[in-house]
């Protein structure tokens, strides 16, 4: 049996999943057949399902979280929820006995901050750089080309690594 990845490219926890409740449905569908299931979201409210979710033998929720400081989030994420908000969902899963991973792609700056706020609230990390043709723009406008170069995203998920690595969380960089 494979694993349901729900989902890499496009995030089930839309602002229409507050009222279509597609995802929910997916995952009683994929309960009843007890399939391994990984969730990828930046969104909270995840949480609403927290009672399917603890019904699975195989189960592992991800938070796409790309930096520590919420006016960058705001510019690179508008429609994601806080990053306050992430962590609270995160510590609450993880608490609650749900493993926890997270992703910090693209690698954005301040990203460094996460180091401390993660500690205890994800089982793995994964860190990969940013995908270029969607965000060139956005880089462009806000002057932070810099935060693109090979140098930064190396140096920088350097230093996310061996933040993770002293607290004991296992960490992989993708690229």
């Amino acid at each position: 049996m494979g694993r349901v990845w729900v989902s890499g490219v496009c995030d089930p926890y839309q602002a229409a999943e507050k009222r279509y409740k597609l995802t929910a449905r997916c995952l009683e569908i994929l309960l009843e057949h007890q399939w391994p299931v990984t969730i990828q979201t930046k969104s909270s409210l995840v949480l609403r399902d927290i009672d399917i979710l603890e019904k699975f033998g195989d189960i592992e929720v991800g938070f796409s979280i790309t930096t520590a400081d919420e006016k960058i989030r705001k510019i690179f994420e508008p429609g994601a929820s806080p990053i306050k908000e992430r962590l609270q969902a995160l510590d609450v899963l993880h608490s609650r006995g749900i493993k926890t991973f997270v992703m910090i792609a693209p690698i954005l700056p301040c990203s460094d901050g996460l180091i401390e706020q993660l500690t205890g609230k994800a089982d793995h990390i994964l860190i990969d750089r940013l995908n270029y043709a969607y965000a060139n723009r956005i880089y462009t406008e806000k002057k932070m080309g810099w935060a693109k170069e090979d140098t930064f995203l190396v140096q920088q998920a350097e230093k996310l690594k061996e933040g993770f690595t002293r607290r004991n969380i296992p960490v992989q960089v993708l690229f």
